[in-house]
């Protein structure tokens, strides 16, 4: 039974490496010509089901997305790298449940998608925003919601620079040149996420202080802010970031230690 839940969790992980992989390339595309798209992870599972056999391919992500919220919320209840119940184990434990979260609203879409009950907006963030806006101290609320987007923000930057994702490379004994090209794919691909992640949460604060939900967005709109106010180059620059973390992800998945 271990052995099946690590197949499981390390199938979860490689697929979503393979979506932000793909996030990487269509936004690359998009910046250096007119003929790509930006898209965030939703629009990813619609452009996968457009390709030759893009049902099979987007029913095993889905699939595979559905490992990876077991194998989060298996770390987080189970706690099998033993994180503990202290403060900072519990934010730690708290993290990976809302990982879980995420990813189970991701593999949603990709099933409505799969069964033919509608495609994924790609509007999210902005949906709610618009929910919680008629909250009674809706503003305040969607405050929180921004916040919890700028905290996971912090987390993927002391990710990146604190060094905590090299243990577990390391500890597969790689050669030291791979070793190297995967550890600086990790830097990239997590001050990329903590970019991205950020912005999203400028724009949900936005929201918030206008009270206008079509101020928020996700990962596209992101992006459009990204090309507005910093221009292609930058763009270029995080989409290669993102496509790295992607490709950490899928080492990542191959390589490391999955506790059980």
């Amino acid at each position: 039974m271990d052995r099946k839940k690590e197949k499981i969790a390390r199938f979860g992980i490689f697929t979503k490496g393979f979506v932000y992989c793909l996030i990487g390339i269509l936004t690359l595309t998009a910046a250096v010509s007119k003929s790509g798209e930006k898209t965030g992870s939703d629009g990813v599972l619609i452009i996968i089901t457009g390709q030759s056999f893009g049902k099979l391919l987007l029913g095993v992500t889905a699939l595979g997305l559905l490992g990876y919220i077991f194998w989060r919320f298996f770390q987080a209840f189970a706690d099998p790298e033993n994180k503990g119940n202290d403060l900072n184990g519990l934010f730690t434990r708290a993290g990976y449940a809302s990982s879980g979260i995420f990813y189970g609203f991701l593999a949603f879409t990709a099933l409505k998608i799969l069964f033919n009950a509608g495609g994924g907006s790609g509007g999210s963030n902005e949906s709610t925003v618009a929910k919680l806006l008629t909250k009674p101290y809706g503003q305040i609320l969607v405050g929180v919601f921004a916040a919890a987007f700028l905290g996971k923000a912090g987390y993927q930057l002391y990710i990146a620079y604190s060094g905590k994702f090299k243990k577990k490379v390391q500890a597969a004994e790689l050669d030291n040149r791979i070793e190297k090209i995967i550890l600086n794919s990790g830097y990239v691909g997590y001050t990329a996420r903590g970019i991205v992640v950020g912005i999203i949460s400028y724009l949900i604060f936005h929201a918030a202080f206008i009270a206008n939900s079509k101020s928020a967005g996700g990962t596209k709109d992101a992006f459009n802010f990204i090309q507005n106010e910093f221009g292609i180059i930058f763009l270029a620059i995080l989409a290669v970031g993102l496509f790295a973390y992607g490709f950490f992800m899928l080492v990542k998945a191959r390589y490391r230690t999955i506790n059980i």
